[in-house]
């Protein structure tokens, strides 16, 4: 459970960043910030309960309604924030979005916010990974490397993996 709360941790703080595009966008819609506040819980002690799991998929909901896709990107980091308490001890490369997805997300929602702007992706890729402690990157080793995808969320999760694997 104790890592569990170290990869929560390390979602949420990267989801914070980029919650206020989301609500830029819908500041009438909480249910990011509920995923987030429900992910906080969970790593200050609470138990990982339904309430991690609706509010990730509530999130993700939301992240469908939202008009930009800066938004959409920074509901998904939400989502996945709260999603990060049900990281499985399968040693599945999926299972590596529980970790780094939120990060990979925030930073696609700060480069479409700024224009489509790599330079803001790549950022907060790197304060992501300065911010990754040395139990959130040995829980990371323990999985295969993040899948090779063609999305701009899977190209920067793949970035922050290799960099993280790399400060090894």
């Amino acid at each position: 459970m104790d890592e569990l709360r170290v990869v929560a941790r390390y979602a949420v703080e990267s989801a914070q960043e980029v919650l206020p595009l989301f609500e830029e966008a819908n500041s009438e819609d909480p249910r990011p910030r509920f995923a987030i506040a429900a992910a906080r819980e969970f790593v200050h002690g609470a138990a990982r309960t339904r309430l991690q799991r609706v509010t990730a998929l509530d999130a993700h909901r939301a992240a469908k309604d939202v008009a930009g896709t800066a938004g959409e990107h920074a509901a998904r980091a939400a989502g996945d924030a709260a999603a990060a308490a049900y990281l499985h001890p399968l040693a599945k490369a999926t299972q590596v979005g529980h970790i780094l997805r939120s990060a990979a997300s925030a930073a696609r929602a700060a480069e479409l916010s700024a224009g489509d702007d790599p330079a803001e992706g790549e950022t907060l890729i790197e304060r992501a990974r300065r911010r990754a402690t040395p139990a959130l990157i040995d829980v990371l080793s323990r999985y295969p490397l993040a899948p090779a995808g063609k999305s701009r969320v899977a190209y920067l999760m793949k970035a922050l993996d290799t960099s993280l694997r790399a400060s090894r």
